[in-house]
């Protein structure tokens, strides 16, 4: 039996380009590799900070994030994700520039989401900051003219401080949690019509089964995208 040669490292199905971040990454969030049942590869971008990402949209940015895309592929990487669903301002240039599947946003799952709701319902769309979110990060990832709400978690005092803005790198969890419950609740509470949730932040990720819980919703996030394009790039069963 040939195998074939070319890579550098083998099985490893996922590279993941992250934001140079100091804060904690629990459990489900996509830089805590121990929540999943693969092996990930990670490229950092030195210098490449949420605020520099997600407030500034620094196009200087852009080329780092190819780099760093090119070398997981050269590393053996069978897909492509990211740190920060606002990379979706670049999931075409990403994808462009390797041979690998690319999905730089848990937000390109809207679409998806709201085919499988009825016609009178919406998506909810939770994001770090709803403020920054445009057209362009949007259209990125396809997103058109679906049903959808966005709330962002900008408002919240600890999120803000520690996520957007790196003033300090500890989190309350009970804090966290209660941040975010109290946004998707408002958020619920003015659109009754929402039938699923998409978190685009995966630091949401660890409090996607609560939120099942609590609100009896489908929650769909970056790491339940990421498990679905893996099981397809690196299909251990049929």
């Amino acid at each position: 039996m040939i195998i074939k040669g070319g890579i550098n490292i083998c099985g490893v199905p996922l590279g993941v380009i992250s934001l140079e971040s100091y804060f904690p990454k629990p459990d489900g969030h996509i830089k805590h590799p121990a929540s999943f049942d693969f092996p990930i590869l990670y490229k950092t971008v030195q210098g490449a900070t949420i605020d520099r990402l997600i407030r500034e949209r620094d196009p200087e940015l852009l080329k780092p994030f190819i780099e760093a895309a090119q070398e997981l592929e050269r590393e053996g990487v069978k897909a492509i994700t990211g740190s920060c669903g606002f990379l979706a301002l670049h999931q075409q240039a990403l994808a462009d520039a390797v041979n690998v599947p690319v999905f730089m946003s848990s937000l390109i799952q809207v679409p998806l989401v709201s085919r499988m709701l009825k016609a009178d319902q919406k998506v909810g769309v939770v994001v770090a900051n709803s403020e920054a979110l445009t057209a362009d990060h949007l259209s990125g990832v396809g997103i058109a003219d679906e049903p959808m709400v966005v709330a962002g978690m900008q408002h919240q005092p600890q999120f803000a401080e520690v996520i957007l803005r790196g003033e300090t790198d500890d989190l309350d969890m009970d804090i966290f949690e209660q941040e975010l419950t109290g946004v998707v609740a408002a958020m619920l509470e003015q659109n009754p019509d929402v039938g699923a949730i998409v978190l685009e932040c995966t630091d949401l990720s660890h409090f996607a089964p609560k939120l099942q819980d609590r609100f009896g919703l489908p929650v769909y996030d970056l790491s339940s995208l990421t498990r679905m394009v893996v099981a397809g790039v690196d299909r251990q069963i049929a």
